[in-house]
């Protein structure tokens, strides 16, 4: 993905910020103690914050949490849903915040937006001596038969190598490097999974998907027949035809420590 269809996809999710809101799984607290655990103290900065899934689950584990983000109807649904969490309009590239301030930046979704050349600077600007960067992503588990016919019938703009744990350690992996050849700020990276799941329905299913970045710069009549088609393999199955189900999924964390 070039530089200018990277910054389409990560500009799309402020019309459907309110979708993303409501559909979007959280994080695996699980995942969340093991991005922190190296962390030097309790200071949490999550970047890139959307509508502040992440943020809630560092908020109940006792964080000390701000968050940044840069789309306003994205920020507007996390002041609104997070009222007492300082929450700063600004990007991984211009962090609003001052040197050394913060032990721990986590990113929910978002690292695969950055732009490492830039923010991998930002980031180790604002982190503590011995702070850690951490990314996480919540994948649908491909190990789980229908999940995996699920991804076949969705197709890669809907769910991707990234989104599957048969992939997202590859696609992830060197996400904390720049892509210019400049030095690294962070040290070797370590990956983790961590059990997770959410509990859907086929229509609330297809509405997460929707809300998807690849869905969303879809053109509507290829969107309509995706989901469709997506709709219509969810009705067929046994697992995920009659009421709620869980999705079985993982969250996958790639963790670095500034240098």
């Amino acid at each position: 993905m070039d530089r200018n269809e990277r910054l389409l996809h990560a500009s799309s999710f402020g019309a459907a910020a309110g979708a993303y809101a409501a559909h979007r799984p959280d994080y695996a607290q699980t995942a969340v103690r093991w991005a922190l655990e190296p962390a030097p103290g309790p200071r949490v900065l999550d970047l890139g914050a959307g509508t502040g899934k992440l943020t809630a689950t560092l908020v109940a584990l006792g964080a000390e949490v701000i968050a940044v983000e840069p789309d306003p109807g994205m920020l507007t649904e996390l002041r609104r849903s997070l009222p007492d969490v300082r929450a700063l309009s600004g990007s991984a590239e211009a962090i609003p915040l001052p040197d050394a301030c913060v032990d721990a930046v986590l990113a929910g979704n978002a690292m695969h937006w950055f732009d490492m050349a830039v923010a991998g600077p930002e980031i180790a600007r604002v982190l503590a001596p011995g702070g850690i960067l951490a990314g996480l992503w919540n994948l649908m588990d491909d190990q789980v038969e229908w999940v995996a016919g699920l991804a076949r019938v969705s197709g890669s703009a809907a769910i991707g190598p990234r989104d599957t744990p048969t992939g997202w350690r590859a696609e992830t992996a060197d996400l904390h490097l720049p892509k210019t050849g400049a030095a690294a700020r962070f040290g070797s990276p370590e990956q983790a999974e961590f059990p997770h799941g959410q509990r859907r329905t086929a229509d609330s299913l297809v509405a997460t998907i929707a809300t998807r970045a690849g869905m969303l710069v879809m053109p509507e009549h290829e969107q309509h027949v995706t989901l469709g088609r997506i709709r219509a393999f969810l009705t067929d199955r046994p697992e995920t035809a009659r009421g709620e189900f869980t999705l079985p999924m993982l969250t996958g964390v790639l963790r670095v420590r500034r240098l």
